[in-house]
């Protein structure tokens, strides 16, 4: 049995879709087993929370596998439960997914977030694959709003460069890592093969809806104040503006083709995770 947490969001969830199409045994760690049930009748759904230790038992009561994942800030805490506990079950594997901001130089404190939970897996004496993916396509989500009602994103990127990953294709390794032999002691450096800088993706994204949006850059300060107006915590901001500042001075141009070959299918582009979202911006 292969326990999935984070399974209601994009890549736990598509972790999940792979692993059954696959014919895996999947059983879901959920706070809502009712947002959960949308995954369907073969996955199995226990109520749990990573942040709540005494929630975990129970669900990892005969596991064999485990997909970690948890919010950047969270992750740690969560490593330092979880893991033991998965180990105390009798979990033989673990995949984390981390994060490719552990390779900025400097250490961004999302990237240290990240490394701390790979070393408290890493030291456990459990088998390990760490998933280090750079910048999601599935963070254009958060211009929609602006789309929708200005034509336009707001953003502090510059001319920085990425390589935004889909979703899918993450999972995608993960299901791999899950289910066949010779991931494990493999840290997976996922991206994309396209490096494109804000605007081109902004662009991308007017394509596909049939009309220009604008790209307003705004300065640091605009960016802290909508991002805590939102409702981030402010060590959540002050650790997304450092990473920010690492992008546009190069720090997220970085491009593998570690899920063409772990899958053996090439990644898919931003302009192709577009369009299956498109309804999300028109």
């Amino acid at each position: 049995m292969i326990l999935v947490t984070g399974a209601t969001g994009d890549v736990g969830g598509e972790v999940v879709r792979q692993l059954v199409a696959a014919g895996e045994t999947v059983r879901v760690l959920a706070r809502d087993p009712v947002k959960a049930a949308k995954l369907g009748p073969a996955v199995e759904v226990v109520r749990g929370d990573l942040l709540q230790p005494e929630t975990l038992t129970a669900a990892l009561v005969g596991a064999e596998k485990l997909f970690l994942m948890a919010g950047a800030e969270d992750l740690p805490a969560v490593a330092q439960h979880a893991i033991p506990a998965a180990k105390h079950a009798g979990v033989r594997h673990v995949v984390l997914l981390s994060s490719s901001t552990i390779l900025t130089e400097p250490m961004v404190t999302i990237g240290k977030w990240h490394l701390a939970a790979e070393q408290h897996l890493e030291a456990s004496g459990l088998a390990w694959t760490m998933l280090r993916p750079g910048n999601f396509a599935s963070n254009a989500l958060r211009w929609a709003p602006t789309i929708k009602a200005q034509g336009a994103v707001y953003g502090t990127a510059g001319d920085g460069k990425s390589a935004p990953i889909d979703p899918y294709d993450i999972a995608s390794v993960a299901a791999k890592a899950l289910t066949t032999p010779g991931h494990e002691g493999k840290r997976y450096v996922l991206t994309s093969e396209e490096l494109l800088t804000m605007a081109e993706q902004v662009d991308a994204i007017g394509a596909a809806i049939g009309k220009p949006v604008r790209l307003i850059d705004v300065p640091e300060a605009g960016a802290r104040a909508g991002m805590l107006k939102s409702g981030m915590n402010e060590v959540l901001v002050d650790a997304l503006l450092e990473l920010m500042t690492s992008v546009r001075t190069g720090g997220g141009a970085r491009q593998t083709t570690t899920v063409r070959e772990v899958t053996g299918v090439a990644p898919r582009t931003f302009a192709t995770w577009v369009r299956a979202h498109l309804s999300a911006f028109a």
